[in-house]
């Protein structure tokens, strides 16, 4: 059975004047505007033969469209007795320590076994429903791969306060990564927007700053160790793009070991990954600070690394040692 389906047509010629394209779509496919917003930014939309970037862009009548709709969910995420890592709680709010491998909330392909499935589990249900059934309590995400610090909302008040201050860029975040090579200066901020690439809907890409694609993305970079041929390095976000750190490493010619999507793993370290059977990006979401969103105390938590990267780093070894 077939994960997803596709809808093909053409954009129908309504007037003189091009269209927005999410208003366009809805009209030709029946699908809601904001299910076509969605699909856009997942890069599941074609026009004219190009993955479109924005649901604000206008097209014109007899453009030719084709977008990839996942299969139906099921209406309602299950609860599941999954043991988990709890950082802090309170009856507003858990921080959850995820581990490398768990997803964050049920998708095509992922309908079990995720966080928001033990979450409903360890919560009894008692989580935010602003983002409905399929997303309950979930205020931001980390990749599958990726282990840390994750907060979620049980109250949709905290759920609000939460989120306004993602938007805002108020809540600390500090990952720990080992990536290739050995970044110079060791010390840098990079500024690039980061979008879907054009070239694999699955995947993001540097943009430049002036591109109406992608959304502005800052991270700052510093080097913790020299190791040989990798470095470790800690990573501070102002913003929370979709594989915000990866991109903008492999951007700078340091992708993260381990990283299946942005960039090759050095020849001459493949062997002690492969040793190691460490399969996955080295990236670990260390540091989370924000102000509770109930109680205005701050809250300042840190997850130490996990036990397969500290072992990557310690075979590592290097100069700084």
């Amino acid at each position: 059975m077939s994960d997803h389906e596709i809808i093909t047509g053409t954009i129908s010629a309504s007037g003189s004047s091009p269209a927005r394209l999410d208003k366009a779509l809805a009209e030709a496919t029946g699908l809601s505007r904001a299910r076509v917003q969605g699909l856009i930014d997942e890069g599941r939309v074609d026009v004219a033969g190009k993955t479109a970037t924005a649901a604000s862009m206008k097209v014109a009548g007899g453009a030719e469209f084709r977008i990839i709709v996942s299969a139906a969910m099921p209406a309602e995420a299950q609860p599941e007795d999954i043991p988990l890592v709890i950082a802090f709680e309170d009856r507003h709010l858990v921080v959850v320590d995820k581990p490398a491998g768990m997803v964050v909330h049920p998708a095509v392909g992922n309908i079990t076994g995720t966080l928001v499935n033990a979450l409903l589990h360890h919560c009894r249900g008692n989580l935010s429903g602003i983002n409905g059934v399929a997303r309950p309590g979930i205020v931001h995400r980390i990749d599958k791969d990726t282990s840390g610090l994750l907060v979620v909302a049980k109250s949709d008040a905290a759920h609000e306060g939460l989120a306004a201050q993602f938007a805002a860029h108020t809540v600390h975040r500090r990952y720990i990564a080992v990536c290739a090579g050995h970044p110079s200066p060791a010390e840098g901020t990079i500024d690039a927007r980061v979008g879907r690439s054009d070239a694999d809907r699955k995947k993001m890409t540097v943009l430049p700053n002036n591109s109406s694609r992608g959304k502005s993305a800052v991270t700052h970079y510093k080097v913790l160790e020299r190791l040989d041929e990798a470095a470790v390095i800690e990573c501070r976000l102002e913003t929370g793009r979709t594989h915000q750190v990866r991109v903008h490493c492999a951007s700078i010619g340091h992708p993260l070991l381990g990283d299946p999507a942005y960039g090759r793993t050095p020849k001459s370290l493949r062997p002690l990954l492969e040793r190691l059977g460490f399969a996955r990006q080295a990236l670990h979401a260390a540091e989370l600070g924000f102000q509770h969103p109930v109680t205005g105390e701050m809250v300042q938590l840190r997850s130490d690394l996990p036990q397969d990267m500290a072992e990557l780093i310690d075979q590592l070894g290097g100069s700084d040692r």
